[in-house]
């Protein structure tokens, strides 16, 4: 619901409490015209039919009706608003908004024709304090935010003063950060580098227009900032179709906002927003471990394959058992790895750059690293079966394959983020890898033992000695790249004991 009409709600509200009541009131004064909110106004009216003429209710921003009001109501009477009464109500508007209420202005006077200008020759009824609480843990949520890199400014059109204490309330901005005035967006383009800085480094605007919302997001885009923004009114659909992420509010936000949006959130929660967030991360790291993954282990069967035909030895592995590996070892565990929950402060460091790769050097070095380390194994395992066992080709072919599915299949785990617990960690805790760990050594054994699947693989049973040398040596990779990741944690880890998560 836009804000002028929480505004209507509050006030009926009110009323009603003090026995006043619409229906009854509309029954005496029915509505003829609405003159709906104008943002540069900051006034909207209502003309009612009375018995004398017309009376036309005003309410708006403080500072705009009391600029057009000639009198206001006492207990005596109508008197004369002077520059000194003016004033006077401008300091109570003011001490209403430094208790964080959002202070509206409420006029009227009476007209001879409907159509007449509502905003002139008004009669001053007084002030109305709204209080909108903060939703139950913004705090945390905002502090969420900054912790993720991610800056948090208000823009709103309410006082200067309730913006501020707002902002200080849910962590925005430091009590002492006073707001800047919408006002000072409308010359950006004559403002020089140290003006236009000092405004980006402010969390806070007040009284500020759609067409300000819209200066404001420009001032952000100039700088290089990536700009999400909130809004749920008519008049901030604009700001929403410049911004680079439009999010509108889905339960009070107007169809058009939601229309010019690229993202509602159903529940109009910040906090959805933020969890948004966590899990648009989560998903990228995902994708990024899932290409690493499959990147790293097709590279190894490539240079065993290469490495050996070079040197004129046998063929490691068959054309048919590189296919069957690869249905093993490429499906499941990497479809499981898109699964995995978040990297462990995945809201603690910065958002990545827009124009980052999704494989970025040390990716590409540590898919090189990866690929050269299990061929290397799965060579030496081979070697080791032609060599001192002085097993025949077909059983060191053997040898060689299924070395290198389980290798394949353990090598899974090696995905998990370089700070990351050891045993505990987002691929352990993702059951879907252990599940499609347990499918490919079940398809292993069965193409070991299934009498025509072995003929159609050319696999040789093996003995005890040669699963011995199969499963301590697919086991090797794991634990190589398990220390180096304990060591390189050990290396990058800041004082605080925290280092961006990284697949390596």
């Amino acid at each position: 619901m836009p804000r002028h009409r929480r505004h209507r709600v509050s006030l009926l509200e009110a009323a009603a409490l003090a026995g006043l009541h619409r229906p009854e009131h509309h029954e005496h004064w029915p509505e003829q015209r609405e003159i709906n909110f104008d943002p540069a106004l900051k006034m909207m009216a209502t003309v009612h039919q009375s018995d004398d003429g017309f009376r036309i209710a005003v309410k708006g921003a403080p500072e705009s009706v009391l600029e057009v009001c000639e009198r206001v109501l006492t207990e005596d009477g109508e008197r004369a608003l002077d520059d000194a009464a003016r004033q006077a109500w401008h300091r109570r508007g003011e001490a209403l908004a430094a208790d964080g209420l959002r202070v509206l202005a409420l006029a009227q006077r009476q007209a001879e024709q409907a159509d007449e200008d509502p905003y002139q020759q008004l009669t001053l009824l007084g002030l109305a304090g709204l209080y909108d609480p903060p939703r139950r843990g913004i705090q945390e949520v905002i502090a969420a935010c900054q912790q993720a890199g991610i800056r948090v400014v208000m823009g709103t059109g309410d006082h200067a003063v309730t913006a501020q204490a707002i902002a200080a309330e849910i962590g925005i901005a430091g009590s002492g950060e006073p707001a800047i005035e919408g006002a000072r967006l409308d010359d950006l383009a004559q403002l020089d580098e140290r003006e236009r800085g000092e405004l980006l480094k402010r969390s806070v605007f007040a009284r500020i227009s759609p067409e300000e919302k819209l200066q404001l997001i420009g001032l952000y885009q100039d700088a290089g900032w990536i700009v999400g923004m909130t809004g749920d009114g008519v008049n901030d659909a604009p700001a929403l179709k410049k911004a680079d992420i439009g999010i509108a509010m889905g339960q009070r936000g107007t169809e058009v906002a939601r229309e010019a949006s690229d993202m509602v959130l159903k529940d109009d929660a910040f906090a959805t927003l933020v969890a948004a967030i966590e899990h648009g991360r989560t998903i990228f790291s995902n994708i990024r471990r899932f290409i690493i993954y499959l990147l790293s282990g097709n590279l190894a069967e490539i240079l065993a394959v290469a490495a050996a035909a070079l040197v004129a030895a046998p063929l490691p592995l068959l054309p048919l058992q590189i296919l069957y590996i690869n249905f093993v070892s490429d499906v499941m565990p990497a479809l499981a790895l898109g699964l995995s929950p978040g990297v462990p402060g995945a809201m603690r460091h910065p958002p990545r750059d827009p124009d980052e790769p999704i494989l970025m050097r040390r990716h590409w070095a540590a898919v090189g690293g990866y690929g050269a380390l299990i061929a290397g194994i799965v060579l030496i395992a081979f070697a080791i079966a032609l060599g001192p066992m002085q097993l025949d080709t077909a059983h060191a072919v053997t040898v060689g394959f299924l070395t290198f599915g389980f290798a394949r299949l353990w090598h899974v785990l090696n995905m998990r983020s370089t700070e990351s617990n050891l045993l505990l960690n987002e691929v352990t805790r993702n059951r879907y890898v252990w599940l499609a760990i347990a499918i490919g050594v079940a398809l292993l054994i069965a193409a070991t033992y299934t009498a025509p699947l072995a003929a159609i693989l050319s696999i040789q049973i093996p003995t005890a000695g040669e699963w011995l040398l199969i499963l301590s040596f697919s086991l090797l990779p794991l634990i190589l790249v398990q220390i180096g990741k304990l060591v390189v944690h050990h290396l990058i880890r800041g004082p605080s004991g925290f280092q961006q998560g990284r697949t390596l």
